[in-house]
């Protein structure tokens, strides 16, 4: 009876039942389950095989009271733009130097709970043997793996995308925990610019129940990420409509999909204007309209709530969580940022030896500012100017 309550709870939530786009075009699809299926009928039993419990515990660990991910899982082009940016090649080497900077920066683990890892890094070691996997659990830090295949044109669309990567997927994730993986991230995004069409949306959404439910039977802690992109001039009001939209069919194809809400974690972008939008929002505000958002749409049963900082400034990002954590959430509210720890972190390094050791102490300094952040206690007072400078870039890749 629970699951039929919860499946109900979220079905009706939706303000979009598969009828139109949001910017009022029908499309039509006969990909996915139809969402005018009789509430008994989708009422099924909430399973995750054999791994519940340890799913439940791995998620309870990483939404752990002032701690938060280090997302390093960038692809290898990716990563070679950030190295270029300080005159370095994009070579193994190169890449494995600046993983083991950040993956064993010591006391790391007392404000990071968990590092989302790109494929080669989860099987890489250090300049001395050890692997990186081993670096992470002496810190007490869940190792985690990206494992979609990244975003490709998504046919009869308005020129959107869609994740590829549930083919072998199943086999994948189960290699990736007998390596130690322990969770895992699946990005898909919607772009409000090009509407965002239905089709679009529901795309991401199945992806990403398909993907969460393929994790958790074999192991991870499925971490969810629909990022709603800032590209685009619209206000903060569009973005909350369309965030409410979104999550709303997430989490309808989660339930049908039987995914364990207990085991999993949410990584969403907060509700802010477009980043061309003329009048920028204040941490107030977008604390308030994010929460709002997350009340309407998230069950109290997940457990963590862990932003992506999605462009913006290192500050930003920073002063923003806190924000969100001044009164109880039902959720851990925290953090999963990528750019918004390493910005500050790689310009500090210069990919020098002799910088390491600060480029560590940078690396510190943003994971203990996120972690009073997450606990409601963070001043901005004493930040860098480069810490308040802002990492938007148009039609970002990952």
């Amino acid at each position: 009876m629970a699951s039929a309550g919860l499946v109900k709870l979220n079905a009706s939530s939706s303000q979009f039942i598969g009828q139109q786009s949001f910017n009022q075009r029908s499309h039509g699809s006969s990909s996915f389950p139809s969402r005018s299926v009789s509430f008994r009928r989708v009422a099924q039993p909430i399973r995750a095989g054999s791994y519940t419990d340890e799913l439940v515990q791995t998620a309870k660990t990483i939404a752990s009271p002032g701690r938060g991910i280090l997302a390093i899982d960038e692809s290898n082009a990716t990563c070679g733009k950030r190295l270029a940016s300080i005159g370095l090649d994009n070579t193994e080497p190169n890449r494995q130097a600046y993983r083991q900077l950040l993956l064993t920066t010591p006391g790391l683990g007392e404000y990071i709970s968990g590092s989302i890892l790109f494929e080669e890094t989860l099987y890489q070691s250090t300049v001395d043997g050890k692997k990186f996997v081993d670096c992470l659990r002496e810190a007490k830090i869940m190792p985690g793996i990206k494992v979609d295949k990244g975003l490709v044109p998504l046919p009869g669309s308005n020129n959107e995308s869609w994740c590829q990567g549930l083919d072998g997927l199943a086999s994948r994730c189960a290699e990736y925990y007998k390596q130690g993986a322990r969770f895992a991230k699946w990005r898909t995004v919607v772009s409000i610019p090009c509407g965002p069409s239905a089709l679009a949306v529901k795309e991401a959404a199945w992806g990403l129940a398909r993907y969460a439910a393929i994790s958790q039977d074999n192991g991870l802690v499925p971490i969810v990420e629909p990022e709603i992109l800032l590209d685009g001039d619209h206000p903060i009001e569009r973005t909350l409509e369309v965030a409410e939209q979104v999550w709303a069919e997430v989490f309808y194809y989660l339930a049908q999909n039987n995914v364990v809400f207990e085991g999993i974690l949410l990584k969403p972008s907060m509700v802010t204007p477009g980043a061309e939008h003329k009048q920028k929002a204040t941490p107030e505000t977008i604390a308030k309209y994010t929460l709002t958002m997350l009340r309407r749409r998230v069950p109290p049963a997940v457990p963590g709530i862990m932003f992506l900082s999605g462009g913006q400034s290192e500050v930003e990002a920073t002063l923003n969580l806190h924000e969100m954590n001044q009164s109880p959430n039902p959720w851990h509210v925290s953090f999963s940022y990528a750019r918004a720890l390493q910005n500050t972190v790689l310009k500090t390094w210069q990919g020098r030896p002799a910088n390491v050791e600060a480029a560590q102490k940078a690396l510190l300094i943003r994971a203990k500012a996120n972690s009073l952040a997450q606990l409601g206690r963070y001043s901005a007072e004493g930040e860098s100017e480069e810490a308040k400078k802002g990492m938007f870039v148009k039609g970002y890749t990952y």
